[in-house]
Formats: structure tokens, sequence, C-alpha cells
């Protein structure tokens, strides 16, 4: 009897490959999934004239949840991100990407444990931005109190749930005294109300030197859209790349889980790249769904996998295809 019916959408270039094994991995943990598969990307412009049809976002709001493949944003068309889409249809308005070391994946770093919360619907990417005249480009960004108040409180619960000691705020309000100075003095704000955990506020810049001197003094970063997304990069960095950062679109009601490597279309269909991010991203999901048992026993599992180094793929050292890796993760089961 299925438990949870999720929404699965493999995505273009190597998505079906990564979303087939985090597929086998999370049934081999047994919590009852029936999946939904639906089609986006580029692959269904032809058949539906547009990367997003209707009937993926009809399935996402009626299940709640999706698990998603990578897509591709086609380049030079009038299609805007799939990916930006989906966050603004359904307001998932915090992106949330963990990154921790995991064992034998080559890191310059120890011990780092980072969430990265960067708010997902405002800023430069709004994308509100025009010519002035021929020879001057202006884009418009745009900070809120509401947006900035549900993100800053979104990195506190999280905190608060995961046993984290402390929320650090990213900003530029020394120079951008209007719009970060509004998300700094919201976050201040907020953070009254959760003296338990403890705050403090970092200028961008200064912020992203420290990760890279000292990644183990940061716990909880919490960040607009633009730095956000930059800061999100450089931590994946600290832990070994792309191949193994997870990540999550969160609204209130709505979660789509996805990788946050791109769909690397040269790879498509050869059974060869790292399933791990997407696999580590199922493993959101299922703590997002109270199955925290489940995800511990996924984790070890990898770990295992990981530190046996028998059936890893090329890209972490060894020769094992995609589907190979994921059967060793899921024998572990």
């Amino acid at each position: 009897m299925s438990k949870y019916t999720i929404t699965l959408i493999p995505g273009d270039g190597i998505g079906p490959d990564v979303t087939n094994a985090a597929r086998k991995v999370l049934d081999a943990a047994g919590v009852g999934i029936e999946w939904e598969v639906v089609e986006a990307g580029e692959a269904v412009i032809e058949k539906y004239g547009t990367p997003l049809p209707d009937q993926v976002l009809e399935s996402i709001r009626r299940n709640k949840v999706a698990l998603k493949g990578p897509l591709t944003t086609p380049v030079g068309t009038g299609f805007r991100s799939v990916n930006v889409a989906l966050r603004k249809e359904l307001d998932l308005y915090a992106n949330v990407r963990p990154v921790r070391n995991l064992p034998r994946v080559p890191s310059r770093y120890e011990n780092v444990d980072i969430v990265v919360v960067r708010e997902n619907t405002e800023d430069l990417y709004a994308g509100i931005e025009h010519m002035v005249g021929k020879n001057a480009a202006e884009s418009i960004k745009i900070i809120t109190r509401e947006a900035s108040e549900r993100i800053v409180r979104f990195a506190f619960e999280l905190a608060r749930k995961e046993g984290r000691r402390k929320v650090t705020a990213g900003h530029k309000a020394n120079i951008m005294k209007c719009t970060d100075g509004l998300f700094l003095e919201v976050a201040r704000e907020v953070a009254k109300d959760y003296p338990d955990i403890e705050f403090e506020d970092r200028i961008i810049d200064a912020l992203c030197m420290k990760l890279v001197q000292s990644p183990s003094d940061f716990d909880v970063l919490v960040l607009p859209n633009l730095y956000g997304d930059i800061v999100s990069d450089l931590c994946a960095g600290l832990v070994g790349g792309l191949g193994v950062a997870p990540g999550a679109n969160i609204g209130d009601e709505i979660a789509v889980f996805e990788p946050v490597h791109g769909s690397a279309p040269k790879y498509a269909g050869m059974d060869k790249v790292d399933p791990l991010a997407t696999i580590l991203s199922g493993v959101m999901m299922l703590k997002h769904l109270g199955e925290f048992e489940a995800a511990d026993r996924i984790l070890k599992a990898i770990e295992e996998v990981l530190v046996e180094g028998k059936h890893l793929t090329y890209d972490l050292g060894g020769t094992a295809k995609t589907s190979e890796m994921a059967a060793a993760i899921a024998a572990r089961l």
C-alpha cells in the first residue's frame, strides 16, 4: 500500500539516468512511494509547445511533493527557465542547499556542514531590466519586507528543527543601504524571536573570504537571491562540487527536490554520471516527509559504498555505471 504519491520529473540530458538511480534507492528504503511520472523540459517542446506543460504543475499541486531531474533551458528562444517558472508558479520561495563532506569525496576541507537558504522570488532575479537609450542598461533590484521576513524566518525555523546553533545573514548593506539595508533590518528583527539561536550578519564579500578560510565557522546561511545563488555554488565547491550537491525549492504548501547540477547533455543516456546529488535530494525529500529513519539508512548506505570504493562512477574515481552505483546503495538497504 502506497503511503505517498510523489511527482517525478525525469528531466533532460542525464536527468533520466540520475532520477532512475534515485528512484531505485528510495524504493529500496521501503517507505511506500507511488511515483507519478510527468515530462517537462526541452524534450517535450515539440509535443506540447512549451517546456512546462500544465499537467506538470497540476501533478505537483495535487501531490505537494516532487523529485525533479535537471532541465535544460533552451538558449535563444522565447522560453524562460523552467526552473524559474516552477518557482514562480508554485511560490517556492525558499531554495535550500545543504553541503557537507562525504567520505572519500575529494575536498580541501573537513567538517563542512552548512545549509544555504536562498530567497527565491525577487532581488535582481525578478528580471526587471531595460535599455536606457542605446548605450546603457538598467536592472531593478527588488527587496520587500514580506519576502525578506519569510525567508529569514524559514532559516531560523530550519535551524531550530535541525538543532543547529547559528544563522548568518549575508548582505551588502554598507553600499546598498535601501535594498540590502531592508533585508538586514528585517533579519535583525526576526532574530529577536529566536533567542535560542545565535545570529550574526556578514558583508557578502567578507563572508565569501571567511567561507574559504574557515568553512566550519558557519552553520545556516540566509541570503537574498543573487548572493544565495553564488554562495551556494561556492559552498558546493568546498565539499567536492555540484555532483554531490542536493537542493530543494520549498513553499508553504509545496516542495520540489532536485540536484543542483545541470543536465550535462553530452552524457545523456550514457549511464555514466554520479547520481549522488539526486539521491541526496531524495534524502532531503524523505526528511521533509518526516521519514527520518529511512533518510538516515540511505545516508549510511551511501557512506558505506563510498568507503568501500568498488561501485563509484568516473567522477568519483571509479568505473561503475550510474545504475550500478545506485544498485550498490540499494543493496545495502
